[in-house]
């Protein structure tokens, strides 16, 4: 049963990192691809264009980070590892989610914000930092779900 336990906590942890990561590899790509056109016309706005094509990649990094923190509380980076019960590995799943969904889900709606933004800067480059505030008031609803899934977990008791 202590198996079945791991394998489900280990699947919420799979689930954050490869939804918040391949939303953010999408949102990084619709993104870059709007980068790229401009570049084309106009180098010198790399500094610019880069904050604006990165901002969408930082889902996969708190879906990685809610991986992580799970392989930490299960102990499979130390020397023994923590028996878990089927429902504590359900909870360690259920926790999971938040980052998993909004992460994934932000991320592409992101990256379509930054490449509008990129738009606007192609025509307006002083407007680079309005379009950047665009782009992370996505971020914050990537945030609220990170800190909610950590919550989550500190409470899961193994």
């Amino acid at each position: 049963m202590e198996l079945l336990g791991l394998v489900i906590a280990l699947f919420g942890a799979a689930l954050a990192i490869f939804m918040a990561g391949s939303g953010s590899a999408y949102g990084v790509g619709l993104a870059g691809s709007a980068a790229n056109g401009l570049l084309s016309e106009e180098p010198e706005k790399f500094g610019t264009m880069l904050l604006l094509v990165a901002l969408p990649g930082t889902q996969g990094i708190y879906g990685f980070l809610t991986g992580f923190l799970v392989i930490m509380k299960l102990g499979l980076l130390g020397q023994r590892v923590i028996p878990v019960t089927p429902l504590q590995g359900a909870q360690i799943l259920v926790a999971c989610l938040p980052i998993a969904f909004s992460g994934c889900i932000s991320a592409i709606h992101q990256g379509k914000v930054c490449a509008a933004g990129i738009a606007v800067v192609a025509k307006q480059p002083e407007s680079s930092m309005k379009a950047l505030i665009y782009g992370a008031m996505v971020e914050t609803y990537a945030v609220l779900a990170l800190v909610i899934s950590i919550f989550m977990l500190i409470a899961v008791k193994l």
